[in-house]
């Protein structure tokens, strides 16, 4: 068994949140990460030998997964390797950073060759839910697939924003659209999938046979998964689904993220509290949260090292956040160590690590809509918003502003 956890995307869509670090690095729920949720469902389902693909702010992200010790992943043979993007290794359309999940596959076909596994397991590094891989991996072998889909439902007014997979009675895929604008489905692609290696790696070098003369420089032509590779898989009538059953969500966009935190201010979700099947990361010890005279928090998370004498409602405070007295924090997310003084003021926004919203200061409005991927204001990493500034709804100010 292979895993091979894709985690090198830049992640975009989040803004100024991933211009200084890897989107799998993000912090979910005060004291996880994104990338737990891949690594600690991989090690819980039994699967030690996993690869780990970074590309941007790599060298961020191998710090916080600390060589794979807190998933049991730190080890003489298999355990956790990570790839890393490169030069002088291929072709001009091989080096440097991969132009899509696919694409990035193809330059690390080579390796899973010489590896030789029985079963490949991919999947990304940017999603919440609680699930037994090997479980697909059963399904994947009992129908001879050569591709399973591991699925789940979304309101079909949100699965534009995937891959939408279409089955048969018996499971296997007879309708596969990526991002379509108009879904015939709620059924998607939670973009964790099972491969028959070998049929993998001759699909890649197929693919890029006939679409790499096309490509630009440094371009296999390959894109993301739904773009070429699953469409002709699922043509040659091997592809099958595995339905996930509880929670799933894509943290992708910015109401996204704060809807997910949202969901779980009351609720383990059957996804953060089994004691049988740990979410774990790599996490710096601190002294329990403190809430002092004259606080209200109400269904909120509090991290360790923390401290209110304000106002939190519906939010999440990370490690070492303080919330002076006569502060509101509200529908919002606040990453470690910043602190919002006297009278300040937070709606519907979230706030990078090391940031001080000054006194009095007003970011966002209460009157956001929560379905509005634009109106989340984001505040980079290690800004300062000086006394009585306000700053709109939806405004993204870039890491080290004052403002």
């Amino acid at each position: 068994m292979l895993a091979l956890v894709q985690a090198g995307g830049a992640g975009g869509r989040m803004d100024v949140l991933t211009r200084e670090r890897a989107k799998p690095t993000l912090p979910f729920a005060g004291v996880f990460q994104l990338i737990d949720f891949s690594l600690s469902n991989l090690s819980n389902s039994g699967i030690t030998d996993v690869w780990l693909s970074v590309q941007f702010q790599g060298a961020g992200l191998g710090e916080e997964i600390a060589n794979g010790r807190p998933w049991d992943l730190d080890r003489n043979r298999g355990g956790l390797r990570l790839l890393m993007a490169q030069e002088g290794t291929g072709g001009t359309d091989e080096e440097g950073f991969a132009q899509g999940n696919a694409d990035e596959l193809y330059r690390f076909r080579d390796q899973v060759r010489a590896d030789d596994p029985e079963v490949l397991v991919v999947l990304s590094a940017d999603h919440v839910y609680r699930f037994d891989v090997m479980d697909a991996v059963a399904t994947h072998r009992r129908t001879g697939a050569e591709c399973t889909i591991v699925t789940t439902t979304v309101p079909i007014e949100e699965a534009s924003d995937h891959a939408t997979v279409e089955s048969d009675d018996d499971g296997c895929v007879t309708g596969f659209a990526y991002k379509p604008d108009s879904p015939s489905t709620g059924t998607v692609a939670t973009e964790i999938f099972v491969y028959d290696p070998a049929v993998l790696v001759r699909a890649l070098e197929e693919l890029h046979h006939e679409l790499g003369p096309e490509a630009g420089e440094g371009d296999t032509g390959l894109g993301d998964f739904g773009e070429h590779l699953v469409p002709y898989l699922v043509d040659r009538g091997k592809v099958f689904v595995h339905p996930m059953k509880g929670y799933w969500k894509d943290l992708g966009k910015p109401h996204k993220y704060v809807a997910a935190h949202h969901d779980v201010l009351a609720d383990d979700l059957g996804v953060l509290g089994d004691q049988d099947w740990p979410i774990v990361g790599h996490q710096q010890q601190r002294s329990a949260a403190r809430v002092l005279d004259g606080a209200r928090v109400t269904d909120s998370l509090l991290s360790p090292g923390s401290t209110v004498s304000g106002t939190v409602i519906r939010s999440v405070l990370g490690p070492g956040v303080v919330v002076e007295a006569g502060a509101l924090v509200r529908d919002s997310v606040v990453f470690q160590d910043t602190r919002v003084e006297e009278g300040a003021r937070l709606d519907w926004a979230v706030v990078d690590r090391d940031c001080v919203v000054g006194p009095g200061a007003e970011v966002g409005s209460p009157d956001t809509d929560p379905e509005d991927p634009d109106a989340i204001v984001l505040v980079g990493r290690g800004s300062r918003i000086g006394r009585g500034v306000t700053v709109p709804g939806g405004a993204r100010l870039e890491p080290g502003t004052t403002a």
